[in-house]
């Protein structure tokens, strides 16, 4: 039996091991906790799909996307970015009668322009991972000590506005501050883990020797 530390953000694990709280124990959650959730990324297919997941899960819990998260990735052609961009109303009608998926037309139809966004800005600035890490926000930005009450008084921050603002200036859509934090924590812009927690310090290790992919042309 699991021991949980509701207010430091954390719970025990049947290993020993003390993670953030918000796996609720779930074997395939921790594994996502422990393997993905914070691992800085510099992949365009990795970044584009989780760009696109978080804003499937708006308005449902993560574990409801990850748990769909194959299924999404063959309705959307692994999520490569110009062959979802070249998707036309025959594919949206496909995913739409997909059981296995989220069935929300805007959402779908989300992805497809999303996608075409990412071309065009990928053309005009070279990456799209030199875009997105642009907006990493700066240490003076950060708490000092991340805690589970700095998390909960802090589900939008400065970096995701500015983000968010940017994005949906460029035409993305479900791109919200919301949705980009969330994005951000996943994908390792910032390090989430709250102290404690048994994967903070690999993840910091990893952010501090990770190599920020730098826009290339613009």
């Amino acid at each position: 039996m699991s021991e949980t530390s509701e207010s430091a953000g954390l719970i025990r694990g049947e290993d020993g091991q003390l993670r953030c709280r918000w796996h609720g124990g779930d074997a395939e959650y921790q594994r996502y906790h422990d393997e993905e959730w914070g691992r800085p990324v510099a992949d365009e297919r990795r970044l584009f799909e989780k760009l696109c997941l978080e804003g499937f899960q708006a308005g449902l819990s993560w574990i409801t996307i990850l748990r769909r998260r194959p299924a999404f990735r063959e309705v959307f052609a692994g999520f490569d970015i110009e062959r979802v961009a070249a998707f036309d109303p025959v594919d949206v009608e496909r995913a739409l009668a997909d059981a296995r998926i989220i069935r929300h037309r805007g959402k779908i139809e989300a992805v497809i322009n999303n996608a075409r966004r990412t071309i065009a800005l990928q053309q005009e600035v070279g990456s799209l991972a030199g875009y997105l890490w642009s907006f990493e926000p700066p240490a003076e930005e950060r708490p000092d000590r991340l805690t589970a009450e700095w998390l909960r008084a802090n589900p939008v921050t400065p970096a995701s506005t500015r983000l968010s603002k940017a994005l949906r200036k460029r035409g993305f859509a479900f791109v919200g501050p919301t949705t980009v934090y969330a994005f951000m924590q996943s994908m390792g812009f910032v390090n989430d883990h709250v102290e404690g927690c048994a994967c903070r310090a690999a993840c910091e290790i990893e952010r501090d020797v990770f190599k920020r992919p730098q826009v290339t042309a613009g």
